[in-house]
């Protein structure tokens, strides 16, 4: 099994238009600690929210990074 993270705009529409990082974990956890380390870089690219994915499977979606 593979964890990544879908990067989305703040409609929920996936970022495909600029270059940004395309990690694959092998464990959510692993795939967590990494977003907790690099949320500030991609929210200065423009992302807006992530989901996180399990294969295909979303484990969860609409994630803001902005702290409010």
């Amino acid at each position: 099994m593979t964890w990544r993270w879908r990067y989305e705009n703040a409609q929920g529409g996936e970022v495909t238009d600029r270059p940004l990082p395309r990690e694959v974990f092998s464990s959510q956890a692993d795939a967590e600690s990494w977003l907790g380390e690099n949320w500030r870089e991609l929210l200065e690219s423009g992302v807006e929210q992530v989901a996180l994915l399990e294969e295909d499977r979303v484990e969860y979606a609409g994630m803001s990074l902005r702290v409010e």
